[in-house]
Order: structure tokens, then sequence, then C-alpha cells
């Protein structure tokens, strides 16, 4: 009796042995004995089918299997089959663990033709397809998982959806989240989302994962119809999740669905108690309407007002501690203000006022973690360094197919590298593939891509040492401003973004002598710095072949086109008053709408009223279509006359591309910089025509302009002969001009060590 027991422990151990050595003809030789000798041991038939089946022999094994259970009852055969099943996974398993995943999904296939509803196999499936990047995308509905988790789940227990034995909750979890890794995009792992939320229990690690896949498909893919659409399904599982609230809003207004996205803004206020967060979310709220256009001025000017007094508040209480994440929201707290108002002084000084309060706070919760980097990357004293090429380097998220992008590329293509080591730092890139992106790549000496999330740039820019930091971005990405606000470098400077910062970390603040009145540095806290031509210079731009003419928008070839081309939350209904009165007054004439953002059919209407009010009949207003590129936009720009610029909030990128096509320009200057970009650039163009100190002087120029065609021709005439003379298109003396400030600023600093 022993010895027959030693014997098969024998054979089998023997068995196990070839197997894991990969002799599967010795091992199916060992089993067909056993059968031979006990043919009543379901068992060795399993093993068998297996060893046939890693041989490639698929339809050898299947016979077996199925030979062995020609004879059963039903109870017999689903007993037969669970053991069949349990074999192939086993084996499956030890596959993985040796990261030979192309067997384990051969294996685990088999296991779906004889189990498709094993939920848990399904998922093993998924991640083996993952791993041998070979997942399709379609898989949660080829492999029927969608179709068994929409299965009415009343009956089952958390997490286990109706007759499916064996749903791991942490396998799924585990599965989701490498699917909404790999592709996040695809309609099917949405539909996977969706239908896994029935069995999902309140606290579940489902919420963080979905708002953290929305957030990366919203900043890295462009998405934000998509992430707008995976934080609702947050709001599903968790209805006072109010980060999902705040997401969900966001990308919602991000994707130009404002109604939608203003109502979950409004929500977001109500549910918040501590005033930082109400004055964060009364931001969302105004950001929403600002989005939308002109056709909720009313509401816009209330909530503006609510949202200053709320900072005003906020001022007065100076909370303590703030969370991270809450200092964070704050810096964009006055972003639209310039929008609305052109008062720069009180502008400017509720974004200081923000700026302190985050910068104060920042000190608080990121002493730690600096003393470490600090520790780690230790400075030698810059003055004791002998001379050599100055280290610059350049932060943004806009160093990609954006304005900014497009503005500052002359910069680095013409900088000197032997007296300037280029660094760039692109923050929330990568993600898909960006032309623009890549050539800022190739044109530094260091370029680093960080991720949407990632913090590994506050340990690169210690590491790299920087004498000269610039920020492209001032408050429009808060990551950049916590990053200026620790200061890693002596010299720190904002330039060409969006106006300044305001943050006392930050010495200075690039400009000329026009953007700025002759006054600012008088409501300024960084140092202006003025070049002596122009801010900004490009040696042109690249245009497509237009896609748009004036049969397709309904328009005579002799009419007078007006364009306005910029977004929805520049447009300023008195600006808009003052171009129906332009209409109104050149016969022929249309006002042609171009945007990305706004709310079509509410501005529209809104439009509408405003030229119904002015006598003008609405069949005169248009709106051109967006273009795919940045090149068509630029060709197509060509179907205007004249271009009708915003106030308080001028065009910028728009207007210096307006210039280039030879296209006339009227623009209202005011105080602020957002109110004085088209004058600089008009100035530095050598083009005076259209330049407006009052809004009579808007209206007169955009009638004249409308009325004499020679006047538009000579102004044409004059910016197609600028082109090789004007400072605005001369990247490379601006380059030398910045470069000579950089030097100049080092000397001050060195100057200010003793």
């Amino acid at each position: 009796m022993g010895s027959a027991q030693d014997n098969a422990t024998n054979w089998k151990q023997q068995a196990e042995e070839f197997l894991s050595t990969e002799n599967y003809l010795a091992a199916a030789n060992l089993y067909e004995q056993a059968i031979s000798t006990e043919p009543e041991v379901k068992s060795y038939y399993w093993s068998l089918g297996l060893m046939l089946l890693l041989q490639g022999q698929e339809a050898e094994a299947q016979t077996t299997w199925l030979f062995a259970m020609t004879e059963g009852d039903e109870a017999q055969i689903e007993q037969w089959t669970l053991e069949l099943i349990q074999v192939l996974q086993a084996e499956a398993e030890r596959r993985e663990q040796h990261q030979d995943d192309i067997v384990s999904w051969t294996l685990r296939q088999h296991m779906r033709e004889i189990a498709p509803a094993d939920l848990s196999n399904l998922f093993h499936l998924i991640q083996s397809s993952i791993r041998l990047g070979t997942y399709t995308g379609d898989e949660p509905q080829t492999l029927g998982i969608i179709e068994l988790l929409q299965t009415d789940p009343e009956q089952s227990e958390p997490g286990q959806p109706e007759g499916i034995e064996g749903v791991d909750a942490e396998l799924f979890m585990e599965t989701l989240e490498q699917v909404l890794d790999y592709a996040p995009l695809h309609p099917q792992s949405f539909e996977l989302v969706e239908s896994y939320i029935p069995y999902i229990q309140a606290t579940h690690p489902f919420a963080k994962l979905t708002l953290n896949t929305a957030a990366k498909v919203a900043t890295i893919f462009y998405r934000p119809d998509i992430a707008a659409q995976l934080a609702e399904l947050c709001l599903q599982v968790e209805p006072r999740n109010t980060k999902a609230l705040l997401d969900a809003a966001t990308f919602y207004q991000n994707a130009s669905n404002n109604v939608k996205g203003i109502e979950l803004a409004k929500q977001y206020y109500s549910a918040m108690e501590d005033l930082p967060d109400q004055v964060y979310a009364a931001h969302v709220i105004l950001r929403g309407l600002m989005h939308a256009g002109g056709g909720y001025s009313t509401e816009s000017d209330q909530i503006l007002q609510q949202l200053e007094s709320l900072l005003m508040e906020l001022f007065k209480a100076q909370p303590g501690e703030m969370h991270q994440d809450t200092t964070m929201r704050l810096f964009s707290t006055p972003f639209y203000f310039p929008y609305v108002r052109d008062q720069p002084r009180q502008n400017m000084h509720l974004r200081q006022e923000v700026a302190r309060l985050c910068e104060k706070n920042i000190a608080r919760y990121a002493q730690n973690r600096v003393r470490e980097i600090q520790q780690q990357y230790p400075r030698t004293p810059k003055a004791s360094v002998p001379k050599r090429p100055l280290k610059i380097g350049y932060l943004s998220h806009c160093l990609r197919t954006h304005s900014v992008g497009w503005l500052a590329r002359w910069l680095f293509q013409y900088h000197n590298r032997e007296e300037f080591q280029i660094h760039a730092y692109l923050i929330n890139a990568q993600g898909r593939h960006d032309p623009l992106q890549d050539w800022y790549i190739q044109h530094v000496d260091k370029g680093y891509q960080f991720p949407f999330g990632s913090g590994k740039v506050i340990d690169q820019l210690y590491e790299d040492d920087l004498d000269i930091l610039i920020d492209l971005d001032s408050v429009t990405l808060d990551v950049c401003c916590e990053i200026l606000s620790i200061r890693y470098a002596p010299i720190q400077a904002t330039w060409l973004g969006w106006d300044a910062t305001g943050l006392s970390s930050v010495d200075y603040y690039i400009a000329d002598s026009y953007v700025l009145p002759d006054d600012a540095q008088d409501y300024y806290t960084e140092k202006i710095w003025r070049l002596p031509q122009t801010y900004i210079a490009v040696d042109g731009f690249e245009v497509g072949v237009p896609e748009v003419r004036r049969e397709d928008l309904n328009i005579p070839e002799d009419a007078v086109v007006y364009l306005s081309a910029q977004s929805g939350y520049k447009y300023n209904l008195q600006t808009a008053r003052l171009q129906m009165q332009i209409i109104r007054e050149v016969p022929n004439s249309y006002l042609l709408i171009k945007d990305l953002l706004l709310d079509k059919d509410k501005v529209n209407n809104c439009f509408a009223q405003i030229a119904q009010e002015e006598g003008i009949n609405a069949d005169r207003l248009r709106f051109m279509p967006n273009a795919m590129t940045s090149e068509i936009h630029r060709a197509n720009l060509q179907v205007a006359d004249i271009l009708l610029d915003t106030y308080p909030y001028n065009g910028a990128t728009t207007i210096m591309e307006t210039l280039w096509m030879e296209i006339p320009v009227v623009t209202r200057v005011g105080e602020q910089f957002a109110s004085r970009n088209s004058y600089t650039m008009m100035i530095n163009a050598g083009i005076t025509e259209g330049i407006a100190w009052t809004d009579e002087e808007y209206v007169e120029w955009g009638i004249r302009l409308g009325r004499d065609a020679n006047l538009r021709q000579q102004i044409s005439w004059k910016l197609k002969k600028s082109r090789q003379t004007a400072p605005l298109w001369n990247g490379k003396q601006f380059t030398r001009e910045m470069e000579n400030a950089y030097q100049q600023m080092w000397q001050i600093y060195l100057d200010s060590q003793g």
C-alpha cells in the first residue's frame, strides 16, 4: 500500500519537474501512463490536456478534456469543469509570476471558453493584454465583461454581480486602474467604469481613481468633455464628494458646456463652509459665466462683486493655516478682474494680497521638503563662481501648441549659447505628441518634460542651480506660482504670460515703454524691467491654406468685414455696443465673430439684442468656424478687412497674427497691461492708425477704416514693408535685448552680494 502511494507521489513529482523545465512531452507521457492505469481519475486528463496545450496542440487538448466528461451527469460535469479551470488557473498564475504573459494569456483564453462568465479570469485576461501591449480598448465589450456587470445586482452582495462567482473587488479595481492608465480615452473604458458603479459601496477607492483619471484626461489629453463625464460618475457613487463636484464643474466649463459647468459650480459653492473655499467657489462660478461670453453679463457683474467682497473678507481674516490644495487654488481667484475692468491699481492689489497669503502658507507646508532638498543639493555662493555662461531656466506649461509656445520660440532660437546655458521646465507635459513641445526640447541645453502631478521638478530645479528663472505663466498655473514662491534661483522674473504674479519672490516683471504706463511701478511689487523697444518679437508666423471664404459665410464679396476674434471671456457688452455702432455707420458691413470657447447660441442672442438696440439687423452678424490648426486659423483671418479688438482685455497673439497678415486693427488703449498689449504691438509694427484712447475714438477709427478702402490698403502696405524693418518682427534683435537685460540683472545681483 505504502509502496503504491510512494510510486504515485514520485511520478507526480517527476511530472511537475518536467513541467517546470518545459519538458511537456515527457510530462504528457507520464499522465498518459497514469490514465491507462487509472482511467477513472479525471485529474490526469486535465493535466494531460494542459501538457498538450503547452505544446501547441490545442485541438488535442480540448479533445482530451471533452472525452473525460462524456459519461458524466450534469452535477459531475459542473464539478469536473471547476477542477479543470483550477488546473489551468494554477498554471496561468505560475506563468504570471514568471512574467510569461503570452502563455498566461493563452491559458486564460481557454479558461474563458470553458467558463465565459468567470469575471476574475476576464479581468486577468485584460491585464495580460495590457502587459503584452495588445490591448485595443474593445475588450470590456468583446469579452462580455460589461454585459455581465450590467446584470441586475439587487440579489448580490456588495462588490459581487448576481450569479457570478469569485468576483474580487480588489482585482477589479486593479484592472480598472490599468485600463484607465492604458486607454483612458476609449469609450469602452468609460463604459467599464460606469457598469461597475452599482456594486460600489460608499467608501471605496473608485472615487480617487476616477478623479485622478479625469484630471489626466483633461490636462494631458485635452479632453475635458470625457473628464467631466468621469467626474460625474464619481458623483453617482459619492454625491457629496466636493472635489468631484468642483472637477466636474471645471471640466464642463473647459468643454464649453457652460450651462452645466455653472450649475455644478453653484452647487459646489453651496457645499462650501470655509471662507477660502467659498472664495474659490465664487471664482469657479465667475469662470463659467465669463467663458460663456457676454450673455451672462449682469450675473457676471454680481458674482464679480461678491468675489471681491469675499476676497476682502479673506484678507481681513488672514487664516493661519490652509491646506496645500486650498492655497494653490487661491492663486487664480483674481484672474478675471482685468477682463471686466481697467483698474490696474485695484486689480493688482487683489493679486498681491492673494499672493502674500499663499506665500505664507507655502513657506509653512513646504519648509521640511525644501530643507531636505537643500541638504541633498548644497550650493556654492554665486559671487564666488568664476565667470561662465549664465544658466537661464524657463518655467511653463505652455511651451507647446499654445499662444505662449508660438511667441517664445524665437528667443530660444536665437539665444547665444556661448553666453547662456538654456534650461526648459515643461510642466504638465507629455501625454500626446506635440510638434512645438518637441521643438522646445530640441532647442535647449537641458529640457525636462514633467507629466501631470509630478513633483520631480522641485528636485531638478535645485540640482540645476540656475542663475535666473523666467516664469512664462504668471497666475495661469498654480504649480508655477508655488515653485516661484519657494525661490529656486537668486533672480526670478515673469515675462510674456499674463501680467505680473504679485509674488514677493519675483524680482522683475519684463515689459516695455508702451505695454505699461509710466506710473505702473507705483502699484507693482516687482521691479518693472522695460526693454528698449518691445517686450515681445517674432520673425513671423507660418500660414496655411484658408478654409473659409466669404461665400461660405453668406457674405457678399464687396462687403466690409469686421472681425472680432477673441475668446469668450474677453467679450465686453460695452465694447460690443461700440462695434455695433461702427457696423451701423458703414454700409454693406458685417461683424464676423470667431471664438474657441463661447456658447454660440447664448452669445449670438446677446449680440443680436445689442444689434437690435442699436438699430442693426441681426443678419449682419456671422460666426466664423474654428480652424483645425494655427496655420489655417491665420490664413482664415484674410476673410476680414478690419479686426476690432476687445477691451478692457485686448487680444495678444491674435493681434500679432492679424498684423502679420497685413490686416488693419482698431484697438482701445487703457491703463492696465491687458488693455495695452495691442497698442505696443501696433507701435512696434510701425502702425498708429487704429489706436484709440477713448470709446469715441474707437468708433471713429472703426468707421473711418470701414469707409476708406484706400486707407486700409495703405495700412496693409505699411505692414507688409514693416516685416523687414519693425522691432515686432525682429526676433534676433529682441533676443539680444533680453540677453542684455539678463546680464544686467545678474550684475545687479552680484553687486548686492558685496
